[in-house]
C-alpha cells in the first residue's frame, strides 16, 4: 500500500461503475452524489483549485472501462485517479479472476507511467450482504488477491474493504443491496480519503448501534421483497442482454472545480 501523507493533487479523475458514478447516494431525478464526488470534495477543503471529472457509468464490466475511459481519463492528465472495478463482472457466469485483474493492472500501468497516482478498493465479502451470493467468496478472495498484487506493483494505494466487518453492514447499502446507500458512499469517501493519507478521516470504520431482532418471518418477508424488486429485474435484463448502463453517459466528463455539496454529509 503507498500513501501519501500531504496532497497536493490538483486533477482528480474517477473511473469505473455504478458504485464510482454514485448509484444509491441520490436519486434520477435529482442526480447522484457519491463518494468519489464526497472524495473530491473532502480534497477540495484542503484544496479550493481541485478540479475533477467522473467518467464513470453504471453496469460498466472492466474490459469496457478499460476501453471507454482509460483514455478519456489520460486526456485529462490528472494526477490522482480512483479506479473501481470488477464487481459487474464478479456476479456473471464465466467470471474470470485472472483477465478481470489483467484488465485493471493495463489500467493502473497506463495511469501511473502517465504520472498520475491511483488508488483502488478491494470488494466485501459480499456473501454477508447477499446472502445468495454466498458462494461467490472465492471469487471475491481471488479477485482481490489479484488487485492487491497489482498494486503492489505499480504503487497504487488500496482501500482493503474486505478485512472489515462494518463494511457488510446493512445501513452502509441501499435496498438493492447492490449499492452503497448514502451513508456507505461517506464511508468509502473517508475511507479512500484514509488510504491516501489524509488525517482526519479514520473514523471510517467505527461500528453503528446494534440494529434491533429481526424474525424469522420478517427476514423471510424481506428476502421477498428484495427478489421481486431488484434481483428478479437484475436477472431479467441479463436475459435480454441488456444492461442498467445502456445509453448512459459519463455524468461529469470534464474537468471543472469543485463545489459545495448542497447538504450535509451522512
Amino acid at each position: 500500500m503507498t500513501t501519501r501523507r500531504h496532497h497536493s493533487y490538483a486533477r482528480y479523475v474517477a473511473i469505473g461503475d455504478s458504485q464510482t458514478e454514485g448509484v444509491g447516494d441520490g436519486d434520477e431525478a435529482h442526480g447522484y452524489r457519491g463518494w468519489a464526488d464526497r472524495l473530491a470534495e473532502i480534497l477540495a477543503a484542503d484544496n479550493p483549485g481541485l478540479t475533477y471529472a467522473n467518467l464513470a457509468v453504471r453496469g460498466r464490466l472492466t474490459a469496457g472501462i478499460k476501453a471507454e475511459q482509460l483514455g478519456p481519463a489520460l486526456a485529462l492528465k490528472p494526477d490522482l485517479v480512483t479506479v473501481m472495478a470488477g464487481m459487474n463482472d464478479l456476479v456473471r457466469p464465466g467470471f474470470d479472476a485472472a483477465r478481470v485483474a489483467a484488465d485493471i493492472e493495463e489500467m493502473f500501468t497506463a495511469l501511473t507511467a502517465a504520472g498520475a497516482h491511483v488508488a483502488t478498493v478491494t470488494f466485501p465479502d459480499i456473501g454477508r450482504i447477499v446472502p445468495l451470493a454466498r458462494r461467490a467468496l472465492p471469487r471475491v478472495l481471488d479477485l482481490n488477491a489479484r488487485i492487491r498484487a497489482a498494486a503492489d506493483r505499480h504503487g497504487v494505494t488500496v482501500l482493503d474493504t474486505f478485512p472489515h466487518r462494518i463494511t457488510t453492514d446493512p445501513r452502509l447499502w441501499s435496498g438493492d443491496r447492490l449499492h452503497a446507500s448514502p451513508l456507505g458512499h461517506a464511508r468509502i469517501a473517508d475511507g479512500m480519503a484514509d488510504a491516501l493519507g489524509l488525517p482526519g478521516h479514520e473514523d471510517w470504520l467505527t461500528t453503528l448501534p446494534p440494529l434491533p431482532p429481526v424474525s424469522v418471518l420478517g427476514e423471510v418477508a424481506a428476502e421477498a421483497r428484495w427478489l421481486a424488486g431488484f434481483m428478479g429485474p437484475w436477472l431479467w435484463r441479463r436475459m435480454r442482454g441488456r444492461s442498467s448502463g445502456d445509453g448512459r453517459e459519463a455524468k461529469r466528463p470534464v474537468l471543472r472545480a469543485v463545489s459545495a455539496p448542497d447538504h450535509e454529509r451522512a
